[in-house]
């Protein structure tokens, strides 16, 4: 019988790219062969976010170009995934006719299913249901032959319900896996070779939070620091008013835990913090800071920002920047407020132009290359314990790993070196990576 080719296009964040192979993973045990030629393909699925616009737009221009592939073949396969598919459902298909299935955030495990249907009798499948439990979340994904980095899911969805975001809308409410599975699919992997497991959720800090007898968030990374072959775990994302003082505790108490956290501020004004819902101020974000530092005073602390939400003054804007300047993250990714249907913000007034939404971008990207820098260059002459993930992306003479705060790290080396941790001086920094060489 002839290969049948699967090509996965994702957009989004790594909760997408983990979904993504999930279904990698269903569709290999149906026969199908992954492929990074598009043009090979008899099925493309496009694994979709929704939280901005320009993910949005993103995902229709790709659409486009994929429709045109059909023309030529006529048996192709077009499905969309994600959280686009869960907005929009049978208004995908009125958008674009030739597409062939359009999967909802929790149905990835019928996607095996579904294909065979549309194989079968070309039927169009939309199916965007939300269910109280999703199979497809404990969906085991096994990593390429090599692979020493692991994604694993331990819940999904959100119960914060911000003014700007959909998610609680298109990945439901919270809902965690149980900690035996998670830790079963942690010590398989390491089996296999996985030296680092990031650990996946809308609010990584909630997990188990309504389950009960449940030891909670920190009580999960306390068995995972206990299993032989792990190297190093990391999570995100953190809400900030969740973040426990045990988890704080945790930087300094738990050997293998990463010294990074991923900590989203959104806005350094508290007027404009209140209206986002966020539920926390400015004085208890700080306090949090001040705290993770304390308790490890390497960590590298990185963020999201919005600006232009509604509403937002210069004032506003200008508390932000102040914010940042005292805190000096490590790295930001920052954003212009996008308006998504069903959100509460939608309903604001005082909307902020375009053009003071991008100056405000501008501004503040600028400053926040500066502090990256200057976290970077301060790293300079330093001995870094550095996990080797591969060969680098610019010259297959050299290896590139991560250090425990999260920087990208160049140096020459040997594929042998590949799961291993290893000591490297920090020769020089740049604003995206930095470039050493092994002690």
């Amino acid at each position: 019988m002839d290969k049948k080719y699967l090509y996965i296009s994702t957009i989004g964040c790594q909760m997408n790219v983990h979904d993504s192979e999930q279904m990698a993973a269903l569709m290999e045990k149906e026969g199908y062969v992954g492929t990074k030629d598009v043009n090979q393909a008899d099925l493309i699925i496009l694994n979709t976010c929704s939280i901005r616009e320009k993910a949005a737009q993103k995902v229709m221009s790709s659409l486009g170009r994929f429709r045109r592939l059909k023309e030529k073949k006529t048996n192709l396969i077009i499905g969309v995934s994600g959280c686009v598919a869960q907005q929009l459902g049978d208004r995908l298909l009125m958008k674009v006719p030739d597409l062939d299935l359009v999967l909802g955030t929790h149905n990835i495990h019928r996607l095996p299913e579904f294909i065979a249907e549309i194989e079968k009798t070309g039927t169009k499948i939309v199916e965007t249901s939300l269910s109280e439990e999703t199979p497809s979340l404990g969906i085991v994904t096994l990593p390429q032959i090599g692979q020493v980095t692991a994604f694993v899911t331990i819940m999904q969805g959100c119960n914060n319900f911000c003014a700007y975001c959909v998610v609680p809308y298109l990945r439901g409410r919270e809902e965690s896996r149980t900690q035996e599975d998670i830790l079963n699919e942690i010590r398989n992997l390491a089996g296999i070779g996985v030296k680092e497991v990031t650990l996946l959720g809308q609010n990584v800090n909630s997990y188990a939070r309504s389950t009960k007898g449940a030891s909670g968030f920190v009580g999960l990374l306390n068995e995972i620091e206990k299993i032989e072959g792990i190297k190093r775990i990391r999570f995100t994302t953190s809400h900030p008013k969740d973040i426990s003082e045990s988890l704080i505790a945790g930087f300094a108490g738990l050997s293998k835990l990463c010294k990074h956290i991923h900590l989203p501020v959104q806005s350094g004004s508290d007027r404009i913090l209140s209206l986002m819902n966020r539920k926390y101020t400015k004085f208890d974000y700080l306090a949090k800071v001040a705290n993770l530092r304390k308790s490890c005073p390497d960590i590298s602390i990185t963020s999201d920002v919005i600006v232009g939400f509604p509403g937002e003054t210069d004032g506003d804007f200008q508390e932000t920047i102040d914010m940042m300047n005292e805190i000096r993250f490590d790295n930001l990714f920052s954003f212009k407020y996008s308006e998504r249907q069903g959100t509460a913000a939608l309903k604001m007034n005082s909307k902020v132009s375009e053009p003071v939404k991008m100056e405000r971008l501008r501004i503040l990207q600028a400053l926040q290359e500066e502090h990256t820098l200057e976290k970077n260059k301060a790293l300079e002459g330093r001995r870094e314990e550095v996990l080797v993930e591969g060969f680098s992306k610019n010259c297959r003479e050299d290896v590139m790993g991560r250090t425990s705060t999260n920087k990208i790290v160049n140096f020459a080396g040997h594929g042998n070196l590949i799961g291993e941790i290893v000591p490297v001086y920090i020769k020089e920094a740049y604003l995206h990576s930095l470039r050493g060489e092994m002690l």
